[in-house]
């Protein structure tokens, strides 16, 4: 017999003559087995048909019905989509032949050596050429284009069969004919597929019949795979038909593939949608801690710019006692949320950058800044309030100070001119003799100086009234009253005082001189008198101090007093021996004193009681003024105390500000064995907590003491809180740094060794000095500059010189590594920057390309479809926000998934 074909395929390819040469025992094992011919056929006959349907038509006898080649040729069209010559449509034996060859040229263009099928065997109707050209086709079409792992054809169905069937118990498919006898290897194909059509588990492997009839027969409904075999033919055979076999496996695996992509598909649908999912709760959780901290700083900033004024001490210290409970209640934990809104922030950044998403925008006014912002705001307010309360604890101090004294003050000026305006009024001259009268005269110009003496202190007393106005005291109206009554009263005394002395005056050319003894101790007694009344006023003055100095002086000017006594007891005894002289003059003479001075009211007796009274009150003062030295000594060493623990902590918070930016810039080992070492020394830090919480109490009793200043220290609690928040959170920021970069590594599959070199050429270039001249002392800032930056990319490889080119270059890079356009580059940026040169992330086409594979090549997708291939929540997120399709192809409920993959990877509000 003529080998027609041979000629023409002498150039196919390796590939495809190796599996082919594989089937050159055709004609052996047909001749062998004559069961086998009657598999292949029913086999073969029901592809042809699985094919040809599609064209309208079909072949009962497959030896019979390709003889005139025009189904074969149809055939060929149908399974290649391509078109062939026109077939001729005589009855004539050439005619035949000639569309024969025309089907084997078009099978031997694809590839395919045809050895020993002539057109004229076909023609013939040579049933075992006939099958053997089937075969070839079903080989070509069918067969050749399956690959599983680098494996193709033959191998790779098998290969694909194994992989489907593992999991399920009785099957081992090992070949294309016995591991298939029992049906279970059927079952099992469809079962991993489409659970729903098979009950695997009732299936019995002794009852192989029933297995292959029920694969076969749900294959054929629902699969619409054509039923190629007969049970009873495959049991009935010790060895089924290797062909029939594959040939029928094969519609399996032609009918699960597109499923299979349909999975790849959800898949990675469902990993980018768990990746936006995860983002939007974390965007969630940092908008509402945002918002609760925000609105706890916009409710207590107007209670630390209250500045409602108290009337009491005791009202004012009640809100310092409150300002303290919002120090050690309710403030650290919100700054705890200030630091851990920061630390979120900058996770959620690093995560939207390694998926590929773009940058978290907070809503308005909820940005990182505007917390900062506000923050900056309250701890103004707060150190504002502070200070007031201080200040308006001064102010009350001295307000209390102030009318205690005014009302002491005006308690003895109301004493002295009790009944001063009765006896001014009085006639008593008018019946008096000429010494009485002289006597009255003396005793009105006593009194004249007695009234001047007491001016000052009606002076004092407006002053301090005047005071008190002005500082707002609470009960300025009665002082006011109490003071407007005293004034009014001198002014009535002062009249009264001139009134009566113009009448004294007049009588006084009618009376003789009085006894200028008499008149000379009232003159003397009534200065020595005021002067007695003013030194036990001042010994009974009260008085405030806040430092040993001042006491000092008080006990100075004290002791200067006391130095002035002997002279005062000789200015007494000096009066007192008037008085003396009078008696012995009296006695001397035989005059009978009529009983008191008629110049003065001042006995030699209330001298002497006064002076007594006031050298009682001499030690009293002693003893006062050494207690408030004594105090004055304590609240010093309350000062040192405070100083010294102050000094201490303020030294180890500057240290370890100074440590952790040497740490930061020279951590060596992995990230993980950084992030163990950044956070045992958070630890160590934050086990130094009690040392900070005895500076507060330190703290509190120097401020229930009233003490106001230190000079022994230059740090204030207010500092030292400070300094210890920024540390805390300058650790936290490192840790938060570090935990990033693991990020980073993971996401992008950088190399230890890679993060490293970034690093090292980072830290080689981070040198700039406040000067900003290269070469000087390294400051290490955590930054490049441009110019930094820009060497160290040349060090790594990047063109970037200083030409047009490499300025442009360098331009685009710092838009990418510097979008604010701040002139410096963070680590971390850096580090974004060469991950994303060096790694590859979903985009929005595949994902596009991912939804197009469960649309079926349609624009557009159905809430069915997405409910089929994804999981429930998933399935739903998508239906949600997937928008209406209004595209020419649309149908009720199309919805579209190009624009819904587009928006998560631009500008979306999802």
């Amino acid at each position: 017999m003529v080998d027609y074909h041979a000629a023409n395929n002498q150039s196919s390819t390796g590939g495809v003559q190796t599996y082919m040469e594989q089937e050159n025992d055709w004609d052996r094992d047909l001749l062998l087995d004559p069961a086998w011919e009657k598999q292949q056929r029913k086999t073969f006959t029901a592809w042809c048909n699985s094919h040809l349907r599609k064209a309208g038509t079909q072949i009962e006898n497959i030896e019979e019905d390709f003889r005139d080649g025009l189904k074969l040729m149809l055939l060929l069209e149908v399974i290649s989509g391509e078109r062939l010559p026109k077939p001729e449509r005589g009855k004539m034996r050439v005619h035949k032949i000639n569309n024969v060859n025309k089907a084997l040229d078009f099978i031997a263009s694809k590839g395919v050596k045809l050895v020993s099928i002539g057109a004229e065997e076909i023609v013939d109707g040579n049933a075992k050429m006939t099958l053997g050209m089937i075969w070839t086709i079903i080989l070509r079409f069918a067969i050749q284009d399956i690959s599983v792992e680098e494996t193709s054809a033959k191998e790779g169905l098998l290969l694909w069969c194994q992989r489907k069937t593992a999991p399920y118990k009785n099957v081992n498919v090992q070949n294309f004919h016995i591991s298939w006898k029992d049906g279970l290897a059927f079952n099992a194909l469809i079962h991993r597929h489409r659970p729903d059509l098979i009950d695997y588990d009732s299936l019995r492997k002794d009852d192989p019949v029933t297995n292959l009839n029920n694969a076969f027969e749900v294959a054929e409904k629902h699969l619409d795979i054509p039923k190629m075999l007969d049970a009873e033919d495959i049991v009935g055979t010790a060895r089924p038909d290797e062909k029939a076999i594959m040939t029928y496996v094969s519609s399996f695996y032609h009918a699960f593939s597109g499923a299979q992509k349909a999975e790849t598909a959800a898949n990675r649908i469902c990993k980018v949608l768990a990746v936006n999912q995860e983002n939007e709760q974390m965007m969630e959780d940092y908008e509402k801690l945002a918002s609760e901290l925000l609105e706890w700083i916009r409710r207590t900033i107007p209670w630390l710019q209250d500045r409602t004024q108290e009337k009491t001490m005791n009202k004012m210290q009640a809100k310092q006692e409150d300002f303290r409970d919002y120090r050690r209640v309710h403030k650290p934990p919100k700054v705890q949320e200030k630091c851990q809104l920061e630390i979120s922030f900058n996770t959620l950044q690093t995560k939207l950058r390694l998926s590929n998403r773009p940058a978290f925008m907070p809503s308005e006014g909820r940005m990182v800044s505007d917390i900062n912002g506000a923050w900056h705001t309250l701890e103004g307010a707060e150190k504002g309030y502070e200070e007031w309360i201080l200040s308006e604890i001064r102010r009350l101090e001295r307000l209390e100070h102030l009318a205690e004294k005014f009302h002491q003050k005006a308690a003895i000026h109301e004493s002295w001119t009790d009944g001063k305006e009765a006896m001014l009024t009085q006639k008593d001259y008018e019946t008096s003799t000429l010494s009485e009268v002289k006597a009255l005269l003396r005793k009105h110009e006593a009194f004249e100086s007695d009234l001047a003496a007491h001016q000052d202190r009606v002076e004092q007393i407006a002053a301090i009234a005047q005071e008190l106005n002005e500082l707002d005291y609470y009960d300025s109206a009665s002082v006011n009253t109490r003071c407007q009554k005293i004034c009014d009263q001198w002014d009535l005394l002062g009249g009264l005082t001139q009134s009566r002395k113009e009448s004294l005056e007049r009588t006084e050319k009618q009376l003789e001189s009085i006894d200028e003894l008499y008149l000379e101790y009232a003159k003397r007694a009534a200065p020595f008198n005021n002067w007695m009344e003013g030194a036990m006023e001042d010994l009974q003055d009260m008085f405030i101090v806040h430092n040993i100095e001042e006491i000092q002086g008080l006990i100075t000017a004290h002791e200067q007093f006391k130095s002035t006594l002997p002279e005062a007891n000789k200015e007494r005894e000096a009066i007192q021996a008037i008085q003396a002289e009078v008696q012995k003059i009296a006695q001397s003479n035989g005059i009978k004193l009529s009983g008191a001075n008629p110049y003065t009211t001042i006995t030699p007796e209330s001298i002497d009681n006064k002076w007594e009274k006031a050298m009682g009150m001499v030690p009293q003062r002693d003893q006062a003024l050494q207690g408030e030295l004594n105090k004055q000594r304590n609240n010093d060493s309350l000062r040192a105390k405070f100083a010294t623990q102050a000094n201490t902590v303020g030294a180890y918070i500057q240290d370890k500000m100074e440590e952790i930016g040497r740490i930061s810039i020279e951590m060596n080992g992995t990230l993980e064995d950084q992030l163990t070492s950044l956070k045992e020394y958070q630890e160590t830090i934050m086990s130094y907590m009690p040392e900070i919480n005895t500076l507060e109490g330190y703290h509190q009793h120097i401020q229930e003491a009233l003490i106001f200043d230190n000079q022994y220290t230059p740090y204030t609690m207010e500092h030292l809180r400070v300094g210890w928040e920024q540390l805390l959170t300058t650790i936290a920021r490192t840790i938060n740094e570090v935990e990033n970069q693991i990020l980073t590594r993971d996401a992008k599959g950088i190399s230890q060794e890679q993060l490293f070199e970034y690093r090292a050429s980072f830290n080689h270039f981070d040198k700039t000095s406040q000067g900003g001249e290269r070469g000087a002392k390294r400051d290490h800032s955590g930054a490049l500059q441009a110019e930094e930056f820009k060497a160290c990319l040349i060090s790594l490889g990047y063109d970037v010189e200083n030409d047009k080119q490499g300025d442009t270059e360098f331009a685009r890079i710092m838009g990418i590594v510097d979008p604010n356009g701040s002139g410096a580059v963070t680590f971390q940026a850096f580090i974004d920057y060469m991950s994303r040169e060096t790694t590859d992330t979903d985009t929005a086409d595949q994902v596009i390309a991912s939804f197009k594979i469960l649309a079926a090549d349609k624009n557009f997708i159905t809430a069915d479809e997405l409910r089929r291939e994804l999981p429930p929540d998933q399935a739903e997120y998508c239906i949600a926000r997937m928008a209406p399709y209004t595209g020419p192809d649309a149908v009720p409920g199309a919805l579209d998934y190009m624009s819904f993959s587009t928006a998560l990877y631009g500008e979306s509000d999802l």
